[in-house]
């Protein structure tokens, strides 16, 4: 079995500035075997980190739609913020990723519930455990969702810093691609340690630093 962390991001987000270098060292430190880079609307982060270690890093994006975001792994070309939904699952689709939704039922960072139930359909997973919503009831409703849908369930930390990875994660037998994946996907075991409502301030001083270094 693989244990895999499904969502992180790196310095190409506006609100994290963790370095590839880094990230993978704390990854391959706690034993993951597949991690995913899901840095918002853009993918170069995880590209430089596939670079550098091809075996471990799978390339992601956390993509927002106008509807809410969606998570995508072995992706090939990034795609743009604020697209249709629908656009986005196309395209994603005609790439060959593999398609979850992220946290959402969480009220801050989630879907309007007409818009998931008309992308049910087209997607292959929803977030079943993010471990940066703060309440359990978010999960809880994720999960249900996956099971009224026939969906997968993912898992992953969302994790903007160092402390944060592989404290959510999968254990799925191996794959390669977005094909395999799906067929492992229903032996899917899940680590599930919540992060705890501060760490979100970790996300929010990134975010200040990262735009006072741009201006």
């Amino acid at each position: 079995m693989l244990t895999v962390e499904t969502h992180c991001h790196t310095d190409a987000s506006g609100d994290c500035r963790v370095r590839v270098e880094d990230l993978i060292k704390t990854a391959r430190q706690r034993g993951v075997d597949r991690l995913v880079i899901t840095d918002h609307n853009t993918i170069s982060g995880a590209v430089r980190a596939k670079q550098l270690d091809p075996e471990l890093i799978i390339i992601g994006e956390e993509i927002m739609t106008e509807q809410g975001e969606l998570l995508a792994f072995f992706v090939t070309e990034e795609l743009p913020r604020h697209l249709p939904p629908m656009d986005a699952i196309r395209i994603l689709r005609e790439q060959g990723a593999y398609i979850s939704v992220s946290h959402p039922f969480d009220p801050r960072r989630g879907w309007e519930l007409r818009a998931l139930e008309a992308i049910a359909p087209h997607v292959d997973a929803v977030e079943i455990f993010n471990a940066r919503n703060i309440r359990p009831a978010y999960n809880e409703a994720a999960e249900r969702f996956a099971t009224r849908f026939k969906l997968g369930g993912t898992a992953g930390s969302d994790a903007h810093t160092l402390i944060e990875v592989g404290r959510a994660s999968m254990q799925v037998p191996e794959f390669s691609d977005a094909a395999s994946l799906r067929a492992a996907m229903p032996q899917a075991q899940y680590t599930r340690r919540a992060s705890g409502p501060l760490i979100r301030l970790a996300s929010r001083y990134a975010a200040i630093v990262n735009k006072v270094s741009r201006d």
